[in-house]
């Protein structure tokens, strides 16, 4: 297995499950000037990360690979106790963080930058931090009795973790979300959390 990532993005929560999971893998960090090359586009075409190569097959879609390795993996327990509603509960944060909060960062991101007017643009940026305080509202409160989103260390929790990054850095409000703040301590002292960072160069 080999995983395409680029530092601190979606990928690397990918990077954080290979790590946890202890199976053999190689890894290449590309950036976002290399994703744009016809040698990374032949691997994916959408020119985005991650990527995963299994001999001469590719998987693309964070939440796609995710799911992937834990099929693959059954024994590392990161989807649940085996239970229906267990496996849903993970695929519940999984979508949540996926296709709720992951999209909300496009405007801190420079989606809107197009819009050209400075005053238009600080409005989309006021609002994706509005939307993302709600989201990280609703994760607070998952945790308030759990040591993981889902109850159990899931796949669903490095995506978390790495979204909590990104609001870090964008100035979301965070303020009085101390379940989430637990969370984020718990997931930075992990020693796979620790080795796929510091692999991608972010310690």
């Amino acid at each position: 297995m080999k995983l395409y990532t680029s530092p601190g993005a979606c990928s690397t929560a990918d990077h954080i499950v290979l790590q946890w999971i202890g199976a053999p893998y190689e890894f290449q960090v590309v950036t976002r000037e290399q994703r744009a090359t016809p040698e990374y586009r032949a691997i994916n075409p959408s020119g985005a990360v991650p990527a995963l190569q299994v001999g001469d097959w590719v998987l693309t879609q964070n939440s796609a690979i995710l799911h992937y390795l834990t099929d693959r993996f059954p024994e590392a327990d990161l989807c649940g106790d085996g239970s229906p509603e267990s496996r849903a509960e993970v695929n519940r944060w999984l979508a949540c963080v996926n296709a709720d909060v992951h999209p909300a960062f496009k405007p801190l991101f420079g989606a809107t930058a197009y819009l050209e007017d400075p005053a238009m643009v600080d409005k989309s940026h006021a609002n994706a931090r509005k939307q993302l305080r709600g989201l990280f509202e609703s994760a607070n409160a998952q945790l308030a009795d759990k040591d993981w989103i889902a109850g159990s260390r899931s796949i669903a929790d490095p995506y978390w973790f790495i979204t909590l990054q990104w609001a870090k850095k964008t100035g979301v409000d965070l303020s009085g979300l101390d379940n989430l703040a637990r969370f984020d301590a718990r997931m930075a002292a992990d020693p796979g959390v620790q080795a796929a960072l510091q692999a991608e160069g972010l310690l």
